[in-house]
């Protein structure tokens, strides 16, 4: 029987599936392989519009997995899993449990290649550092034969595992289109650096898909106050945007070195040798 590629990405919130993995969600998913996702929260606390506006947690918790849906089906994703964490509050729960849950989804899919966020969630967002700590210890626990948790399914290895490294470029593309990309944590500023050239193992040309990647950016509404501004946005700033995705090589057990890979597949075999 014919064997298939396998991406996951495991993300924090409604939205970072397409602004973050979008290019790479919609041009592996074209291409046959199939792609699933894990989002850890529904991003209720994730209100963009006016604050007399925000119809509480549980109704824009609602809201966001629906347009999440909507970005999944466009972006032809083949599964979406929610793991009904808080938002703003990953870092507090229990990471065994999440661990846990993480494990039995690796288990289950099976994916050769993950996505997550970088240690630094790409600006400091809790919930993005932690998704990034929590994905890369479930790696490893489902690897083991020895760790059970919730999930009896055979143990699996993950062959590629990825952070998210936007370049500097990009982000500055990013925040002159959507604003500056900053937060207040214990009292201290984290602002999105990028990532320098050098550092960067994989870029993946995602051009063909820009608009796609485009229209399930736009499927996430409550996210997009200055959605009519984005839409006004010239194609080129949208090929900046979405035309090119980066990433670091956290590891790999099938390819190394310092050449720049053109594909998250790079160094498997080809599916016909599966």
């Amino acid at each position: 029987m014919a064997q298939h590629r396998s991406l996951m990405c495991i993300l924090a919130h409604p939205d970072d599936e397409s602004l973050g993995t979008g290019g790479i969600l919609a041009r592996y998913a074209a291409e046959g392989v199939a792609t699933s996702l894990v989002t850890a929260t529904r991003g209720e606390h994730g209100w963009q519009g006016h604050a007399a506006d925000y119809p509480g947690p549980h109704a824009l918790g609602q809201l966001r997995e629906t347009e999440l849906r909507a970005a999944a089906r466009v972006l032809g994703l083949g599964e979406v899993n929610l793991l009904d964490y808080q938002d703003g509050e990953l870092d507090r729960a229990d990471p065994a449990e999440v661990i846990g849950h993480l494990v039995a989804h690796l288990r289950r899919v099976r994916p050769d290649v993950v996505v997550t966020f970088d240690p630094t969630g790409v600006y400091g967002h809790p919930d993005h550092i932690a998704v990034s700590q929590l994905a890369t210890a479930a790696i490893v626990a489902a690897a083991d034969p020895s760790y059970t948790g919730p999930s009896a399914l055979p143990a699996h290895r993950v062959s590629k595992l990825y952070y998210l490294a936007p370049s500097r470029s990009l982000l500055a593309a990013y925040q002159e289109a959507f604003g500056d990309l900053a937060m207040a944590i214990d009292g201290i500023e984290r602002r999105a650096a990028g990532w320098d050239t050098w550092a960067i193992t994989t870029q993946v040309d995602t051009m063909a898909y820009w608009q796609q990647v485009w229209r399930a950016v736009s499927c996430h509404r409550t996210q997009l106050p200055v959605y009519n501004l984005l839409r006004e946005l010239p194609d080129e700033h949208h090929h900046h945007l979405w035309g090119t995705q980066t990433f670091y090589r956290a590891f790999s057990l099938v390819n190394g070195g310092r050449t720049i890979e053109r594909d998250l597949f790079e160094g498997l075999p080809s599916v016909t040798e599966l």
